[in-house]
């Protein structure tokens, strides 16, 4: 998942909302460009995985409420 000048702190709180579903784990991936720049997010991405009995329906409704939030 991926939103270009979403804040730390957003990607933290996606983070720890889909981590309390049972099996989900969410790995924070770091901004590449050697430049610091103010209007670009510290990270680039989250690294999502689930185990086959995760409940991938309610990983999907997390997900899409913050796509819709931030779109």
């Amino acid at each position: 998942m991926e939103f270009p000048c979403l804040p730390l702190a957003v990607y933290k709180e996606i983070a720890a909302h889909l981590c309390q579903v049972k099996g989900v784990h969410v790995e924070l991936v770091t901004q590449t460009s050697p430049e610091f720049d103010y209007h670009q997010s510290q990270i680039k991405s989250l690294c999502i995985s689930w185990q086959a009995d995760s409940d991938s329906q309610r990983v999907q409704q997390i997900l899409g409420y913050y796509q819709k939030r931030y779109h």
